[in-house]
């Protein structure tokens, strides 16, 4: 018998193929890195697939754009984090009365839930969704801690195929015991027209900021987390000045604002609060990118970070942490520091504006985002993704 990671990367398409209906399950579609590939996935030319979306609690960020572009959206009003037994049974019966050819689940509570409610519904043809490394996922939420390691335990038989974001997401869980045997890696993909190098952007919004043309300038795209570890960034951006060189450093997502005690606490100790420019949530961050010289990513644990593509498909280098398949991303195109150590962050901050003086911004520019084009395009995950599934279907077991 073929296992579905073999069958899913080996299997090619026919030229014409019968329609499939792909319905996913997730627990609920707010702001995170795992609803965005959804919605990219879905929001893509699909060829034979019709796709069906449930969300546990409500239509959040995707839902009602998502359901202007054809997708059947169905929200079940759920409370977020709980589920009582009249919302399984709903569950089981939306998936009874669609019939879908495989049904998709996105992160632990899907897995778990949806996994166990597509089996009481007659469907085989399951595919989990493992969306994080498991670095400090026990740290972070024991709840989704307590998951993944249930989902280890019945993952022998619950699922046919097991879809991991990232090759260390794979290897860790595997440790935890999870079926190797059912798992294949999915790297992200990117839609390359909406991030994509663009000068006007760049020159608009330096203006904006009131920064010149030649200022260095780094960034960091993510929520206020402790997983992001903004803390290390900000004592990078420290160790710089002193080292002698000027940076300012923009930082944007949930909290990055000025009404951030503790953020603001932090700039104020380090010295570098005139440096930093606090954007908060903004919806306009591929103009963002475009205005940055590198981005930094420094967290403490990440699965296959979209902001590291997202910057280099805008020809924006990345210096990153060792976490999840960060240093993957950027191959040979970036600097790597481990994580949780400001002065090896400075220094790779410092390699990567040493390259950008000698090397030139436009040739690293087109070098890294010709790396995201060979590398992780949207259509050759949407093709992974199908061919993933159809194989599923080609499989006897």
């Amino acid at each position: 018998m073929m296992s579905a990671a073999n069958a899913g990367a080996s299997a090619t398409l026919d030229a014409h193929p019968r329609q499939l209906h792909v319905v996913h399950v997730i627990s609920g579609l707010g702001q995170g890195g795992a609803e965005a590939v959804l919605n990219r996935l879905l929001m893509a030319p699909a060829h034979g697939i019709r796709h069906t979306l449930i969300s546990f609690t409500d239509e959040g960020l995707y839902g009602a754009s998502l359901r202007d572009a054809g997708i059947n959206v169905i929200t079940l009003g759920m409370k977020p984090g709980r589920i009582t037994p009249s919302d399984f049974l709903a569950l089981r019966r939306q998936l009874i009365q669609l019939k879908p050819d495989v049904v998709q689940t996105w992160m632990y509570h899907a897995d778990a839930i949806g996994g166990l409610a597509a089996r009481m519904a007659g469907i085989r043809h399951i595919a989990w969704g493992i969306r994080n490394s498991g670095e400090s996922l026990k740290s972070s939420s024991k709840t989704a801690w307590l998951l993944a390691r249930i989902c280890g335990l019945v993952s022998g038989w619950l699922p046919q195929t097991i879809v991991c974001c990232a090759q260390g997401a794979r290897a860790r869980h595997e440790q935890w015991g999870y079926d190797a045997n059912k798992m294949v890696v999915i790297q992200n993909g990117y839609d390359l027209t909406r991030w994509q190098p663009d000068p006007q952007a760049r020159e608009r919004l330096r203006r904006q900021w009131k920064l010149d043309a030649d200022a260095r300038v780094i960034g960091f795209v993510a929520r206020f987390n402790p997983l992001k570890d903004h803390r290390s960034l900000i004592q990078a951006l420290a160790r710089s000045k002193q080292a002698g060189l000027a940076l300012h450093c923009v930082l944007v997502g949930k909290g990055l604002d000025i009404d951030n005690a503790q953020l603001m606490q932090w700039l104020s100790e380090a010295g570098v609060t005139d440096q930093v420019i606090l954007l908060g949530m903004r919806d306009d961050v591929p103009d963002i990118m475009n205005a940055l010289d590198v981005h930094v990513l420094s967290s403490l644990a990440e699965g296959f970070p979209n902001v590291v593509a997202e910057a280099m498909a805008c020809g924006v280098p990345g210096v990153v942490t060792d976490v999840g398949d960060a240093a993957v991303i950027v191959g040979d195109t970036g600097w790597v520091a481990p994580p949780q150590d400001a002065a090896a962050l400075a220094g790779a901050i410092g390699h990567a504006f040493a390259a950008i003086e000698t090397q030139g911004r436009e040739a690293i520019s087109t070098q890294v985002r010709e790396r995201v084009l060979q590398e992780f395009s949207l259509p050759k995950m949407v093709e992974r993704y199908e061919q993933t599934w159809r194989a599923m279907l080609a499989d006897a077991h």
